[in-house]
């Protein structure tokens, strides 16, 4: 099979190399996909940096998401047939022809679901669906700041908080402002041109629950937005990005977060709740294998709709990761076998 390859850390077309190798067995707990799509997550950009911890050693497989068909099974898989359509989380390991991984982290999806946009429940909506329904609960009306609001796991963010009624503000660059109003946040902040702080601190308005992907100083501004009983929900630090190989501005963007006590959280009972996907299919795979069978459910009901916002050929995973990692994307990068 072939698979594509982090060999070298830094820009996108010097990184990959697409080589042969031979599909892995399944274990007694897994199943084989022939994979249609392999999906991109901003994670993956952090990784080609050499940034993110988790990513394993060069030469290494990235790829968090796939969908395709089940070809092989091992011997305790019971839930799942030859043939059958399927999405998985693969923790790295994606960007291949064939993926093995445990059942766990594999849902079925109905045969009618576009399996481009099914790439996207496994990671992006899962993480979506956690921060919004595990670590928190939505109620109608309350008040909800999303960072990067038209981004892979904001936009999924907007549908479920939408879904509950709440009030959403979001956060995007200029061009993604109209998409921000059809995809229903109340209040869209184009963050090129104004501070979602000062907009929102004159507005009068307090925020209940803060889901931030950002980190650094947009962490501070957010956690002063939140209101007694309110919620930050932290699942990234894209600020990190602005970081790369400066000292100077990674300690920055660290000392950005800020400084505060339990007690002072206490006295008004607000909590900062961080989430890592991996660490929940790690250390808790039943509950993430009932996440993901729940977001195929909420997409297959329309509750959410992922989406694509660009297909690549596998022959091609530079030119993704470039338009990733340029921000312009909404939804979901995939790549295709």
């Amino acid at each position: 099979m072939k698979a594509i390859f982090l060999i070298k850390y830094g820009d996108a077309k010097q990184s990959f190399e697409i080589r042969d190798i031979q599909p892995v067995p399944p274990k007694p707990d897994e199943v084989m996909i022939k994979v249609k799509y392999s999906g991109l997550n901003f994670a993956d950009v952090i990784a080609r940096r050499g940034l993110y911890p988790d990513a394993p050693a060069n030469p290494a497989l990235l790829g968090y998401d796939v969908s395709g068909e089940v070809v092989e099974a091992g011997s305790n898989v019971k839930e799942f047939s030859i043939g059958q359509k399927v999405v998985a989380m693969t923790r790295f390991g994606g960007y291949a022809e064939y993926v093995t991984t445990n059942i766990n982290g594999v849902a079925a999806i109905p045969d009618g679901m576009n399996m481009a946009e099914a790439t996207v429940l496994a990671t992006q909506a899962c993480t979506a669906y956690y921060c919004a329904e595990d670590c928190t609960t939505l109620h109608r009306g309350e008040r909800v700041l999303i960072q990067a609001a038209a981004g892979g796991v904001g936009g999924l963010l907007v549908q479920i908080a939408k879904h509950r009624g709440c009030i959403i503000y979001g956060t995007a660059s200029t061009g993604k402002q109209d998409y921000l109003r059809q995809a229903g946040v109340d209040y869209p902040i184009d963050y090129t041109k104004d501070d979602f702080y000062k907009r929102i601190k004159e507005s009068g308005a307090q925020i209940d629950v803060v889901f931030d992907s950002i980190g650094g100083t947009v962490f501070k501004k957010g956690m002063k937005l939140l209101a007694p009983g309110g919620k930050m929900i932290c699942y990234g630090a894209a600020e990190q990005m602005e970081s790369t190989k400066n000292k100077l501005k990674l300690i920055s963007m660290l000392w950005g977060f800020g400084l505060f006590s339990p007690i002072s959280l206490l006295m008004q009972s607000k909590s900062v709740i961080t989430v890592n996907m991996l660490r929940i299919a790690d250390f808790k795979p039943v509950v993430f294998k009932d996440i993901l069978t729940n977001v195929v459910i909420m997409a297959n009901e329309g509750i959410i709709q992922p989406q694509v916002s660009k297909i690549f050929p596998y022959t091609e995973m530079a030119a993704a990761h470039e338009y990733l990692e340029s921000r312009k994307s909404i939804g979901k990068v995939v790549v295709e076998w």
